[in-house]
């Protein structure tokens, strides 16, 4: 990582240049389906309204998430698709993705909790973030996931 400078990108889907979606979605398929050996629907119609944070080294794509809120009863924001380039992995760029996520979540919709569903093998790290447990262990496609929230910011 050393002297490595990423910086971060935040925009809709209709932003995106039709090369910066495909590497994005490639990236997600990629690791979630194809890595995982999990066949589910990927493009799930959720990333239309959603905001899609990259992290960039250079022109290069290294990771992205997904940033969601859920306006009405419960007004939660929620970070999905969290993922990290193979290529880049051991770097510590999921833990620089996290924070981006959750600082954008609190500039975007203050006041909001923030929730996941996190693949169960990765609660210890979501738990670095301040997201609590608040399900029992379940089955996603096979592959086993807690839902987490981390409570709004007070202020």
């Amino acid at each position: 990582m050393g002297s490595d400078v990423y910086t971060v990108d935040v925009r809709g889907i209709d932003e995106f240049s039709p090369r910066d979606l495909y590497a994005m979605l490639r990236m997600r398929v990629d690791v979630f389906v194809v890595e995982q050996k999990c066949p589910y629907p990927e493009l799930d119609g959720k990333d239309i309204e959603a905001l899609h944070l990259r992290l960039l080294l250079g022109e290069e794509l290294v990771a992205s998430a997904r940033i969601r809120h859920a306006h009405g009863i419960d007004d939660t924001a929620r970070i999905g698709r969290v993922v990290v380039s193979p290529a880049h992995r051991g770097k510590r760029l999921g833990d620089r993705l996290m924070a981006e996520a959750i600082a954008e979540c609190e500039r975007r919709f203050p006041g909001s909790p923030i929730a996941l569903s996190a693949q169960s093998h990765l609660q210890r790290f979501y738990e670095t973030f301040g997201f609590l447990p608040v399900s029992a262990e379940y089955l996603e496609d096979e592959i086993p996931h807690v839902d987490m929230q981390r409570p709004a910011k007070a202020g």
